[in-house]
């Protein structure tokens, strides 16, 4: 074997030796995070990314109840949103195209022609641009949510290529309001967060219509860096 031949076989083995020992460290390291910190850790992620697509649903809504039953769109930090949303209303459930930007919502109504601005709280939604917002947003679930616990790890998402590790604990009112505004209550709240620090998912179960009934509330969040320059209509 030529010197030359060694000396690269030998620096590709401390290249792979030096890869792994880095990435039990990284692993260590997580492994010895509080509950809080990855919360702390994962809101930092979501507040520093571009944007994200955003997706919410509901389950055990009571057919009478006027309100939220699901959105799906584009978030980004302008603040801004372009998706859809659907709304139960007088017993109809019609799907919604919303887009929210410079602190107006605009939504192409049933039964009506072009865009129009909106109050979302009559129909019992929040501004949805409001989601990414730092203080009041999505992120700030995170860090509000007290007696948390650490649940399993599993693989998931595409391809099964990222770990997703559970966090359970209890959210307030006054920060579950960022859903729904007329929360009452303290809802039980469980996130799922992957290796890389990005809430891929948060569970919120609780009386969000202040009726006595229990309904739950699932977001998703992923394609974080998303880019979208969205505009009023």
């Amino acid at each position: 074997m030529s010197a030359m031949r060694r000396t690269v076989l030998a620096a590709a083995a401390a290249a792979l030796l030096l890869t792994g020992c880095t990435g039990n460290n990284d692993s260590k390291k997580k492994a010895e995070e509080t509950p809080e910190q990855v919360l702390a850790a994962a809101k930092k992620t979501l507040d520093e990314t571009s944007g994200v697509h955003f997706t919410l649903d509901s389950k055990n809504v009571d057919a009478a109840t006027n309100g939220l039953l699901s959105a799906e769109g584009v978030l980004t930090h302008a603040p801004a949103f372009d998706g859809k949303i659907v709304v139960q209303l007088a017993g109809l459930k019609p799907e919604v195209p919303v887009v929210a930007v410079d602190g107006k919502v605009y939504a192409q109504l049933p039964l009506t022609t072009g865009w129009q601005p909106i109050d979302p709280g009559d129909y019992g939604a929040p501004d949805p641009a409001g989601l990414m917002s730092p203080d009041t947003g999505l992120s700030s679930m995170l860090t509000a949510t007290t007696d948390v616990k650490k649940g399993d790890s599993v693989r998931g998402g595409v391809g099964n290529k990222e770990v997703l590790t559970s966090y359970e604990g209890t959210l307030p009112a006054s920060s579950a309001k960022v859903i729904l505004p007329s929360v009452s209550g303290d809802v039980d709240a469980t996130y799922t967060v992957t290796a890389d620090d990005e809430l891929r998912q948060a569970v919120l179960t609780g009386d969000f219509y202040g009726n006595g009934k229990t309904e739950t509330y699932t977001v998703t969040v992923d394609a974080y860096g998303t880019e979208k320059d969205i505009k009023a209509p």
